[in-house]
């Protein structure tokens, strides 16, 4: 016994369904990227406080990139210490590192919640 449609009709669910999913997806990967760029303000050294603004979240074509605008530089010096000019070596500061960790947490619980759903 076959059923006139029932291909149709499973295609058009599984189109809504997947639509409604990757919207979701979308705003879950907004919320995380603007919570991290808050935390990485919170963390970072501030000495004048242009680096610690300095942090932007960026859609892209693949999602969320959070970056530094004022001080692109300083971070990766910052993050793992470096050389100083008389010898020795300038404390690296953890501090983009932890963040990145408690982002793709949140991501991945975030979404398992919109899967389960």
């Amino acid at each position: 016994m076959k059923i006139k449609g029932l291909n149709n009709a499973i295609a058009d669910v599984l189109k809504t369904y997947t639509k409604d999913i990757e919207q979701e997806l979308e705003m879950i990967q907004k919320k995380v990227a603007t919570n991290a760029t808050k935390k990485l303000q919170q963390r970072s050294p501030v000495k004048k406080g242009r680096y610690a603004r300095g942090w932007k979240a960026k859609k892209t074509s693949t999602g969320y990139v959070i970056y530094n605008a004022s001080d692109p530089g300083k971070t990766h010096l910052l993050e793992n210490g470096h050389a100083k000019r008389g010898g020795g070596r300038v404390k690296a500061y953890k501090h983009i590192e932890p963040v990145e960790q408690e982002a793709i947490q949140e991501y991945v619980r975030e979404a398992e919640r919109a899967l389960r759903q």
